[in-house]
């Protein structure tokens, strides 16, 4: 959920209604997330699909790593950047609800560049050689700084890797946060503004975006 969208509805509306359009594809699986799933506010969503879709066109990316798939919204905005030969690896480990990102996949123009994993991100991270053009993180936000040290080998000069929710409701401003998670956000967020290989801003988009550029 977005900062206007729970305190400005208006607002958040206002920014949809002044927001290029998603396709129909995206418009299927959103509505599908909300009617099918017990947690749809999960979803990348409309504002910050059209952020990824757009960065994402914008680098022509080869290889994309994605770590939280949910649904499989985020993917496909990511995947609509790749070059004619590019991949996304996308990773999650809910089975449960594994066969409705497969459904849309397999459904979309890029189904034969996404590669779609039931496994750990840390696993992976450790095990893979691969660099990457983009990083997309949005799972698992207690193991956030340590993806962000896994992740750095992965990256080279001109890489961007985005972390959502990096705002967590405003829990980033607490002092002595007692949940992981929180102090897992305020620890991947000093990090990253203190990488002197790094450049980066967050953005105040939903729950915030830690948009970073590896030098």
């Amino acid at each position: 959920m977005s900062f206007f969208e729970e305190k400005n509805p208006e607002m958040d509306r206002y920014l949809e209604a002044h927001a290029s359009s998603e396709s129909e594809i995206l418009k299927k699986l959103r509505r599908e997330t909300y009617q099918k799933t017990t947690q749809p506010h999960m979803i990348s969503g409309y504002q910050q699909g059209r952020l990824l879709t757009i960065i994402s066109q914008m680098l022509q990316p080869k290889s994309i790593l994605e770590i939280g798939t949910f649904t499989g919204y985020a993917t496909l905005c990511l995947a609509s950047g790749l070059t004619r030969d590019g991949k996304i690896t996308t990773l999650d480990v809910n089975e449960d609800l594994a066969y409705l990102p497969k459904k849309y996949f397999e459904a979309s123009e890029y189904a034969s560049q996404i590669d779609f994993k039931l496994q750990d991100a840390k696993e992976y991270l450790k095990e893979t050689d691969e660099f990457f053009d983009l990083i997309f993180v949005d799972a698992d936000k207690e193991n956030y700084a340590e993806y962000f040290r896994l992740i750095k080998p992965h990256t080279k000069a001109g890489t961007v890797v985005l972390f959502d929710n990096v705002l967590w409701y405003g829990k980033v401003l607490e002092e002595n946060p007692k949940l992981k998670s929180t102090q897992s956000i305020q620890e991947l967020n000093d990090l990253a503004a203190k990488d002197e290989d790094f450049e980066n801003l967050i953005l105040p988009l939903r729950d915030g975006v830690n948009f970073l550029r590896r030098k």
